[in-house]
């Protein structure tokens, strides 16, 4: 522990500008949850005003008010003296790391502004490709497979907090849980606040809970608490695009943990199905045809698959999810170690800045291992199938 404190400072000593830039960052970050903002505050209202104008009623979502001013804080970022650090690697990446974060105040101030929105939302999660659309399709034509048990959604938020209370005790950082009636998932992590928000307005079944254990946790909060054991606090914060591989090794995690199921995968290619409608520039209404009268999925899932899409004016970082577990799927085929991607929210991009930082002493080993990643328990033959066909 001596010994690591001593490296730290040594390190700091070398690079001054550095740190106190990276803690500026960090200071400036913790404004920008984007998903704290894109999250709808009347979801529930406005589903039941859809569904009784029969489909046809475009929903009026209302969100979260800003708690900072977008071109103070743009100015803040770019005020950064970035030439004082005298490592051009350093230098031209915590640019790039700039640049995003900037991108991504721009989402947040553009919320509900429709195509204003749609068009920053591009800029930083990408559309989904033709390959990523065949992909989707190849998936969805699968046959449903039965229906078991263990897809009955029977527990309560309450059966669900204390079922990932007992699930954390495999790891040595703490859980805090929150309750929540706007966000669009069943539970979700916040990083900025360390925290694993539930709906409070739903149930769940036994395999959701395993698939958000492994997901939210076995990823989201390992990486989270990783990060924050970095020398540099971009790592918590995250690198430039890293929600393709942070979400491919959350459902990577679904899969080794023995949770992922044919439902699940068909999940995420209706998301991918749903943000492109957006570019094809498809309505809610439109996009919920799609997935409810055309690809026949219940009303209720299709609903939450074209909120997701259409939230904020158009949001494409479900597509990312599907193409993310794909790259990661093929990392593990390939025998390659995947806990170097659980050092905090990086990408599969970053691996040649992660290597150099780690070669200067700014990055260090993981603190946290995904457990999941340890023994593949998966037994379903046909997604193996699918994960080794997905092109």
């Amino acid at each position: 522990m001596i010994r690591s404190v001593q490296s730290l400072t040594r390190i700091q000593e070398e690079y001054p500008h550095l740190f106190e830039i990276d803690a500026n960052l960090d200071r400036l970050v913790k404004r920008i949850e984007l998903l704290s903002y894109v999250n709808p505050l009347n979801i529930e209202k406005e589903k039941q005003r859809f569904f009784t104008s029969k489909y046809t009623c475009e929903p009026t979502f209302k969100y979260p008010k800003l708690k900072f001013d977008p071109y103070k804080l743009h100015r803040l970022f770019f005020s950064q003296r970035l030439e004082r650090i005298k490592d051009d690697r350093v230098r031209n990446f915590y640019q790039e790391v700039i640049y995003y974060y900037a991108n991504m105040i721009q989402c947040i101030e553009t919320i509900g502004h429709g195509k204003k929105f749609y068009y920053n939302s591009l800029r930083v999660f990408g559309t989904p490709t033709e390959k990523d659309v065949q992909n989707a399709k190849f998936i969805l034509h699968y046959a449903d497979e039965p229906a078991s048990g263990d897809m009955e959604k029977v527990f309560s938020p309450q059966e669900a907090k204390s079922y990932f209370e007992d699930f954390i005790k495999q790891y040595d950082f703490p859980l805090n849980i929150r309750f929540s009636t706007n966000i669009a998932a069943d539970a979700m992590v916040s990083n900025s606040s360390q925290t694993l928000f539930i709906k409070k307005n739903t149930r769940f079944s036994k395999n959701q809970l395993l698939t958000l254990a492994n997901h939210e946790i076995g990823v989201h909060l390992v990486t989270t608490f990783n990060g924050l054991a970095q020398p540099l606090k971009v790592f918590s914060n995250g690198l430039p695009k890293n929600v393709e591989t942070q979400e491919g090794l959350a459902v990577f995690s679904e899969y080794m943990g023995g949770a992922l199921t044919l439902k699940r995968l068909k999940e995420l290619a209706y998301r991918v199905i749903a943000s492109d409608s957006l570019i094809k520039g498809y309505s809610f209404a439109d996009t919920f045809d799609l997935i409810h009268g055309q690809y026949k999925l219940n009303r209720d899932e299709a609903y939450s698959i074209t909120l997701r899409a259409h939230r904020g004016g158009g949001f494409t970082k479900d597509r990312l999810y599907l193409s993310g577990l794909r790259k990661i799927y093929k990392k593990y085929q390939s025998k390659d170690n995947l806990d170097v991607l659980l050092s905090g929210k990086v990408t599969l991009d970053s691996l040649e800045h992660m290597n150099y930082l780690s070669r200067v002493g700014l990055m260090k080993p993981i603190a946290h291992k995904s457990h999941s990643f340890a023994q593949n328990l998966n037994t379903n033959s046909t997604l193996d199938f699918i994960l080794e066909n997905l092109k």
